[in-house]
């Protein structure tokens, strides 16, 4: 993308006034999108974003120049520009770039780009009849294929020399579903660290519609949920919404490095149920939120955050880690070159535990299973959130019972993962783009089927 010797020379400019480190980082990146209305390709968009970003830093001061002319000439500009709003001083670093070969654990058999619009076309059209067709009461359905192309380079005064080339392939579909003049949605949105390879067997493009649909149809014949403190049960997959959400920013250096989060200065102490243990991995193969090696250069790992209830680790990029006094965790992210870098999240999950499903069940006398999480906000200073419940069951003496909707669950996050007192065995994940200062980016959650002894539902 850019060679390497050129690399070198923009990094001795952007250091020439006294900076103690300096990073450049470029991509060409192709995000290309077909959105269906029924049966009928409403929009086809191609985006090209392509730029480079340089980035110097003095003790704790940070400074970000960006330029869209990847030119010697315009990177060059780009590093005197960082340089100077530096300050003044002389040189202090002296570096040879090396390149590096992390090699790649997400083989691409598929180039999206290589595959026609119309053959994506008709795999959306596939998944969204499977919607329409699933019962009369299914009104409409919408439906979206996107692929990603993101190239990137990343040189830094460590003489790191590194190139990725990460394509990403996903699939919704929301369906509305009117039963007695009331309507409800439901949704289906997986996606995978792959090419198009991915509907060759892994993902059944009918299925994802069958399944918007089904969720539409169900709430849409339900009443409304009781509002009240009770035991939950929150199913496997996108329900470890809950823990990446109210939990897993404010193990982020983001928070962390600034005493802004309900975890900061605890690592080593108890702070969750002996049956937590809560894990960031950027190494699984072909996961939503993998990454070979983060936006710094530092190649992924499996972090242990919570091992038994006990605090483990922070997610740390490099610039809070020296707020911090601790190195970086392969946790640096960012959309693109046009946004700052901060410690993000992978792929975070609740491992499985050891209880069995039917018994997480059965233990509730009187409580919510939560099938489908939702949206929801989050204070990660506090902890404190507020989450909806997509698909929702009464559940009576054991048994899950009548569906409900307007479901949402309001806790702190602190409390809850205290509360997590039995952890099933199927753990799954769900994936979605999770937005914060550096902007949004592909992560996956998971957990597998859990209980939560006591928390506030919200409802009527």
């Amino acid at each position: 993308m850019i060679p390497r010797d050129v690399c070198e020379r923009v990094l001795r400019a952007a250091v020439a006034t006294g900076a103690d480190y300096a990073e450049i980082f470029a991509e060409n990146s192709l995000n290309h999108s077909i959105e269906m209305v029924g049966t009928k390709v409403n929009t086809i968009n191609d985006n090209v974003i392509a730029g480079a970003a340089v980035r110097v830093y003095k003790g704790l001061r940070s400074i970000m120049a960006t330029t869209v002319d990847t030119s010697e000439a315009g990177l060059m500009r780009c590093a005197k520009n960082a340089a100077a709003a530096l300050g003044t001083g002389d040189p202090v670093l002296d570096f040879t770039l090396t390149e590096r070969l992390y090699g790649d654990i997400h083989p691409v058999l598929l180039v999206p780009s290589s595959v026609s619009s119309a053959k994506k076309a008709a795999i959306l059209r596939e998944s969204c009849q499977a919607a329409l067709s699933y019962d009369p009461s299914v009104r409409q359905a919408v439906g979206t294929l996107l692929d990603v192309d993101h190239n990137i380079l990343i040189a830094n005064t460590e003489g790191i020399y590194a190139q990725d080339r990460q394509i990403r392939t996903r699939i919704s579909v929301s369906a509305v579903a009117e039963k007695d003049g009331q309507t409800q949605t439901g949704s289906c949105s997986p996606g995978r660290r792959m090419g198009m390879e991915m509907f060759d067997g892994l993902i059944d493009p009918a299925a994802v519609g069958v399944e918007a649909a089904r969720q539409a149809v169900v709430m849409a014949g339900a009443g409304y949920c009781p509002a009240g403190v009770m035991p939950v049960a929150i199913e496997n997959g996108f329900g470890g919404v809950i823990f990446h959400e109210a939990c897993g920013h404010s193990l982020e250096a983001t928070s962390v490095a600034y005493n802004a989060s309900q975890f900061a200065g605890k690592l080593g102490q108890k702070i969750a149920n002996d049956k937590v243990t809560a894990i960031d991995d950027g190494t699984i193969p072909g996961a939503w939120g993998s990454i070979n090696f983060d936006d710094e250069g530092t190649p992924s790992r499996k972090r242990v955050l919570i091992e038994k209830g006990v605090l483990k680790s922070y997610m740390i990029d490099k610039f809070n880690g020296r707020r911090m006094g601790m190195e970086s965790t392969a946790s640096s992210r960012r959309q693109s070159y046009a946004f700052t870098p901060t410690s993000r999240m992978t792929n975070t999950y609740i491992a499985a535990g050891e209880d069995d499903n039917r018994e997480i069940i059965a233990s509730i006398p009187y409580g919510l299973y939560a099938r489908k999480m939702g949206g929801g906000s989050v204070n990660p200073v506090t902890g404190e959130f507020n989450f909806a419940v997509d698909e929702g069951y009464i559940v009576r003496n054991g048994q899950i019972c009548e569906p409900v909707r307007g479901a949402s669950l309001v806790g702190k996050g602190s409390e809850i993962i205290q509360k997590i007192d039995m952890v099933g065995t199927d753990m799954d994940m769900g994936q979605g783009m999770c937005g914060s200062s550096s902007g949004s980016i592909p992560t996956n959650v998971g957990q597998p089927l859990i209980r939560v002894s006591s928390i506030t539902v919200g409802g009527r």
